[in-house]
């Protein structure tokens, strides 16, 4: 089975040397340094530039487009990775090789759900967010995907999700996925304008996407396990914690550190 797991970096960064994994200089149209010797994300048919909105997905839709005879792809940060065991460090992340043994029984790796306990999704991204880019959405799901609808309002009213955009899938769910997200994603952009949002908040197709994936996943019934996930340098959980009671009486917070 061979297996390509993207390590997503906007920057020179420490990189796990082990088998299958590909460093990928994310928004290289915009931010090529000769020096980073990482794959780049504008290289054939590719949507780099749009990067500042669409965050890791550039390096999706590259791998998307571009890698060919592969079996199973994969998408981590180069700071938030799956490991085999603690301590989480480089050197202990998670190997081809069991991976190769999990996507025997499994169509899909994920991370452990995130949890929002006081707040469902849904509020979670509004108190957050714009309000609009999820809700029209909904409205693309309703005409396009109608078939994604049940399970979307569903995953909106949860406490739980699968979020930062990492996986590991067989090719089969992968091309599944993306034509899944890609399309909703372009036909979202010509439904807002984002030219009066703040630099975080023009990753909004981004942050959508997050939402979008238990939705694709539960629809289609594809089998998934979860293991776990680490961040080299650490999780910032009080910040998180305090950003989620502000967010809870009406302030907006950053959500994603």
């Amino acid at each position: 089975m061979k297996i390509k797991i993207l390590v997503a970096a906007h920057k020179q960064f420490p990189m796990p040397d082990a088998e299958g994994y590909m460093p990928i200089l994310v928004g290289a149209a915009k931010n090529y340094k000769p020096e980073i010797e990482y794959q780049r994300d504008d290289e054939g048919e590719n949507i780099s530039s749009k990067n500042p909105n669409y965050n890791e997905l550039t390096a999706v839709y590259w791998a998307w487009k571009n890698l060919k005879d592969i079996d199973a792809v994969g998408l981590v940060h180069y700071r938030r990775l799956f490991f085999d065991t603690k301590p989480y460090s480089l050197d202990n992340v998670l190997s081809i090789n069991k991976v190769r043994k999990l996507l025997v029984k499994y169509d899909v790796i994920l991370p452990r759900k995130r949890n929002y306990y006081i707040e469902t999704n849904y509020s979670h991204y509004i108190h957050a967010h714009h309000r609009e880019p999820l809700d029209e959405t909904r409205k693309i799901i309703v005409k396009n995907y109608p078939q994604y609808l049940i399970m979307f309002d569903k995953i909106m009213h949860r406490r739980k999700a699968h979020m930062f955009n990492m996986f590991i899938m067989k090719k089969d769910a992968f091309d599944s996925y993306c034509n899944f997200i890609f399309g909703v994603l372009k036909k979202l952009e010509k439904k807002i304008d984002i030219s009066g949002y703040s630099v975080q908040e023009k990753r909004v197709y981004g942050y959508i996407s997050e939402l979008l994936m238990d939705v694709w996943l539960e629809t289609n019934g594809f089998k998934y396990i979860e293991i776990p996930w680490g961040q080299i340098g650490g999780k910032n959980d009080v910040k998180k914690a305090i950003s989620l009671v502000k967010r809870k009486i009406g302030i907006k917070t950053k959500t994603h550190f």
